[in-house]
């Protein structure tokens, strides 16, 4: 039943996070190159490196804030209902 009452504010958590990444990724590629745009792989006059560079850039800068967006909703969502959203994983050994 969590599940499914998490799902809406997942949905939600998702969509505010490819925001913020898109923010921290042009913040990030300006911080780097100085440049206002990062280059697509379709324009004729970016190097590979350039392109490559700046998919490796975004890719990993879109994966560390939807880590960070879907792990504080779960988080969140504990709190306030005491209940896990999501999957519970191995057990964890006993010291």
């Amino acid at each position: 039943m969590s599940k499914l009452l998490y799902k809406p504010l997942g949905i939600a958590f998702g969509a505010l996070g490819g925001i913020a990444a898109t923010a921290a990724f042009n913040r990030v590629w300006k911080l780097a190159t100085g440049q206002d745009d990062a280059p697509s792989a379709t324009e004729q006059n970016r190097s590979w490196g350039e392109v490559l560079s700046a998919a490796a850039i975004q890719g990993a800068v879109f994966g560390f804030v939807k880590a960070l967006a879907d792990r504080s909703g779960a988080e969140g969502f504990r709190k306030l209902t005491g209940t896990w959203p999501g999957d519970e994983g191995p057990e964890q050994p006993e010291d």
